[in-house]
């Protein structure tokens, strides 16, 4: 079995695979200060509750944007485990040529999310992860990471809202029934989640026309969205194709099946 773990900045996804099959997914609130113990008492708890054992896990297959974690999370599938992790980092196969100034900078994210939606949809893509930040990848027909487009999450501009503006309540991030709102928490929800729609779907548009002069075929770009909230933004985007929300964990099975040999 293998185990696949990705560290955002928020949560960290972790699933477990028998072949190309996944079986289990957890999520836990992304915390510096864990342990590497606290770490192993996560896995003994979680897999004990569907009758796995650690031992059945063979490899391991690691992507993060928050390196302070890593080193007790490292540790601790090298103490529980007794293997070493593979992790997404400049040097890694991914079968895709990154195509920007620094390629090395690229979040492992983006690179997960992208290998993961090159192997699983066909034709140029855009792909479009709603997390802590909000990032729009292009991958076009040869292959190639064009480029990247990052903006605040939605929680992210929620919470901003709710610290900056002393009346603004905390607030549950859902979809008003309508635009203009008749009061503050409606009001705040309807910007919030419509003001996303319309982000996404005029970012999507200039993507297109920016890979359609670059020889895509701009009506054969596909849009594939992933993260959590991802579905309440698709379902007013008219520009969204594909909602596919293991996405990230897909990507890093693959990723490990052309490194593992």
């Amino acid at each position: 079995m293998l185990l696949v773990i990705d560290v955002g900045n928020t949560n960290i996804v972790t699933g477990i695979y028998e072949n190309e099959k996944l079986l289990n997914v957890w999520r836990i609130t992304t915390n510096k200060e864990r342990t590497s113990d606290e770490f192993g008492v996560f896995f003994i708890t979680m897999f004990s509750n569907v009758n796995i054992k650690m031992s059945d896990i063979k490899d391991v297959i690691i992507s993060s944007v928050t390196p302070h974690i890593m080193y007790s999370l490292i540790h601790a599938i090298r103490k529980f485990f007794d293997c070493e992790p593979l992790l997404v980092e400049p040097g890694i196969k991914t079968g895709l040529h990154i195509k920007i100034d620094n390629p090395k900078e690229l979040g492992a994210d983006i690179i997960v999310n992208a290998v993961g939606a090159h192997e699983k949809y066909t034709g140029p893509l855009i792909v479009v992860d709603f997390g802590t930040a909000t990032t729009l990848c292009a991958i076009d027909t040869k292959n190639n990471i064009l480029g990247v487009t990052i903006c605040p999450g939605v929680r992210v501009s929620a919470d901003a809202l709710t610290q900056k503006a002393a009346k603004l309540p905390n607030i549950q991030i859902v979809k008003p029934k309508k635009v203009l709102g008749k009061n503050t928490v409606d009001s705040m929800q309807a910007g919030l989640v419509y003001g996303f729609v319309g982000q996404i779907d005029f970012l999507v548009n200039k993507i297109k026309e920016e890979m359609e002069e670059q020889g895509e075929q701009k009506e054969k770009i596909r849009v594939v969205a992933t993260g959590g909230l991802a579905r309440l933004v698709a379902t007013e985007s008219t520009e969204i194709d594909e909602i596919d929300s293991m996405l990230t964990l897909d990507g890093l099975r693959i990723i490990h099946e052309k490194n593992k040999k």
